[in-house]
């Protein structure tokens, strides 16, 4: 089994914004292929489906963004999750909007949701998928930024980038993380 982790804040208020953006991935994953993540458990939504003939989790936890590793790591125990199984899908400052990156393990990058999953799991050692969000016009607190809701032009460009992380992680179940990171990191036209 994968478990497929989308990183974002819970409630209506955070629909829409750059935070959200692993949640809007996982989305577009569950309804390209039929999941329903709808059970409540391990203070996430979760849903169970099959990605090219691959058992996977569809994650997305509750618990707001700089919390996530308890989510994460209770799935992850519950359900045997090795982590090279384990995809974490979250937004990224340093990469301009239109831009995804995926990688076998690293750092946080000061990303606070992958530096809760690293301290909680005791490791860095997972794949983690980035979409770039850019960073906030000078003067705008990056907390405030992060918080804020798509443009329509940025929604747009965004609609296009979530379609190629979804195939980014469809890659990551079927061939590995290796092969989609030399298959997808690159600017998304």
């Amino acid at each position: 089994m994968k478990l497929i982790v989308g990183l974002g804040n819970p409630g209506p208020q955070y629909v829409g914004t750059r935070h959200n953006a692993g949640f809007e991935v996982v989305v577009h994953l569950a309804q390209r292929h039929g999941i329903r993540v709808s059970m409540a458990t391990h203070q996430s939504l979760l849903g169970r489906g099959t990605i090219a003939g691959q058992g996977v989790y569809l994650q997305q936890p509750l618990t707001y963004m700089n919390l996530s590793g308890a989510a994460v790591k209770s799935a992850v125990k519950a359900f045997e999750i090795s982590t090279e199984d384990l995809l974490v899908i979250s937004d990224d400052l340093d990469l301009p909007l239109g831009t995804i990156r995926l990688r076998a393990n690293g750092g946080s990058g000061g990303q606070k949701g992958l530096k809760s999953i690293a301290g909680c799991l005791g490791t860095e050692n997972f794949a983690r998928l980035r979409i770039g969000i850019g960073r906030p016009l000078e003067g705008m607190a990056v907390e405030d930024y992060v918080l804020t809701k798509w443009s329509q032009s940025e929604r747009d460009i965004l609609k296009d980038v979530v379609a190629s992380a979804a195939e980014a992680a469809e890659c990551f179940v079927s061939a590995g993380v290796v092969e989609a990171a030399n298959r997808y990191n690159k600017h998304c036209e």
